[in-house]
């Protein structure tokens, strides 16, 4: 390899975990932002005179799953993926930040604007065959989450993206499990502050707080566009030999196909809709789950729900380097899967002592930091670097059927049974099918040696 290669910015260790703090403070605010409303299930659902919007579970299970609908249906986060490869990194995260900002806008007019009380909002949703009724508030709100989803989603697979241009042949497993650590504090501080701050002031108070926040990330990300500017430089320096190699890994379109023919890719993709989808939308409705079910009082309810986020901050980077020095990957996954399985059907029993909710918000975090700690950096090994960008948008693309579905079923299963059994059992059964897609994994890396299960760093 021409010594010309070795030094560029990203060979610097100062350089390029600067790039991983300054991209992932952005990746963060945007977690922060996803989660800043579901501590406030309870008070959105206050009569208007007390100082809520008068909305219903459904409502609120509507405007929850609602992040997701126009990238699962209207093929955003598809084309998120194909404006990333053809535009690059810096062009995509601006875009990504500035969306989010918008639909956190939208989203704080809806919940401000009093001439919106007392309006219903009625349209039919023909690709689920459900007709909604909606309070206007919920509409609108769900219509700048709608929006905040595409730059949420967006912001994902370009950090992701970002992470791997600047830690290959690096501690790329390391740096995904500190980017993962710094997004569940984004998480866990929106669900610890979030009621405090609507209880104490106003109920929009959070998503403003959380508005600042967002702006505070695009800025960061801007600093990241000239460190990047700088690994361009670099990078058009290398001699004719290195620029040849450039041109024929780059992206073509006819790769998507060696994507889809993969049959890796799909084990995975299926993987991460069923996970996610018995970990993300859970939270959204625990907060209500603590209150209702285990009498924890409102305004400690959100710390009860951030035990697993912030756990993982500590536990995701410490399994991704235990990972990287022993391997194990996919039994790390099943591990993972299982006890997220067994908290679900932990809470669906009828036991309403505070401390069994605290016992399986820690065993959460023991999962929820095992699996995708494991997850993420086997993703490369199934997938040609140069088609990685396009993978990760498709699975996150797909991802989100679960997200904005799950939500919708949760959400009218715990009004029509107000004990959580059928949310907490839907919820279970989802970990279930991931831990047998997880068990298909492990046999196809057998089949196929892909190392799924050896170490990351090679000796």
């Amino acid at each position: 390899m021409p010594e010309a290669i070795k030094r560029k910015i990203n060979d610097s260790p100062v350089a390029r975990w600067t790039v991983l703090v300054i991209v992932a403070t952005a990746m963060m605010m945007g977690y922060l932002l996803n989660d800043i409303m579901s501590p406030l299930e309870t008070m959105l659902e206050l009569p208007v005179e007390q100082g809520g919007l008068g909305w219903s579970s459904t409502d609120y299970g509507f405007f929850s799953g609602s992040g997701g609908l126009i990238n699962v249906f209207l093929l955003m986060l598809f084309f998120s993926g194909l404006i990333l490869d053809k535009m690059g990194v810096r062009f995509t995260g601006v875009l990504s930040c500035s969306l989010m900002l918008i639909g956190v806008g939208i989203k704080y007019y809806a919940i401000t604007n009093p001439a919106l009380i007392g309006q219903i909002f009625n349209f039919q949703f023909s690709i689920l065959n459900l007709n909604v009724s909606l309070p206007m508030s919920a509409a609108v709100a769900s219509l700048g989450f709608a929006i905040f989803g595409v730059g949420y989603e967006m912001c994902g697979i370009t950090v992701s993206k970002a992470m791997v241009r600047w830690f290959t042949g690096h501690e790329l497993a390391l740096a995904m499990g500190i980017q993962l650590a710094m997004a569940r504090l984004g998480t866990a501080m929106a669900l610890s502050v979030s009621a405090p701050l609507a209880r104490h002031f106003t109920l929009s108070t959070p998503v403003l707080v959380g508005l600042v926040c967002l702006l505070i990330g695009l800025v960061s990300f801007l600093v990241f566009c000239v460190l990047d500017i700088r690994l361009d430089k670099d990078e058009k320096n290398l001699n004719a030999q290195s620029t040849i190699l450039n041109e024929e890994e780059s992206f073509r379109l006819s790769d998507i196909g060696l994507i889809l023919k993969n049959p890796g890719f799909w084990l995975i993709t299926l993987f991460v809709v069923l996970f996610y989808s018995a970990v993300s939308p859970f939270l959204k409705f625990a907060a209500k789950l603590m209150i209702e079910k285990y009498s924890v009082a409102p305004d400690v309810a959100g710390f009860f729900t951030s035990i697993a986020p912030f756990g993982t901050m500590l536990m995701t980077p410490l399994f991704g380097s235990l990972y990287d020095k022993y391997g194990r990957g996919v039994t790390l996954i099943i591990i993972g899967t299982a006890m997220l399985t067994f908290v679900h059907f932990g809470f669906s029993l009828p036991v309403h002592a505070s401390a069994f909710a605290i016992f399986l918000m820690v065993v959460l975090s023991v999962g929820y930091s095992l699996t995708p700690a494991a997850l993420w950096p086997i993703v490369p090994k199934i997938i040609p670097m140069k088609c990685l960008g396009t993978a990760y948008s498709l699975i996150f693309f797909i991802q989100n059927f679960g997200r904005a579905i799950i939500p919708m079923f949760v959400g009218r299963a715990n009004e029509t049974d107000p004990t959580y059994t059928t949310g907490m059992q839907i919820f279970a059964c989802t970990g279930l099918a991931g831990v047998l897609v997880a068990v298909a994994m492990l046999w196809l890396d057998k089949k196929k040696g892909y190392g799924l299960e050896k170490p990351n760093i090679e000796r």
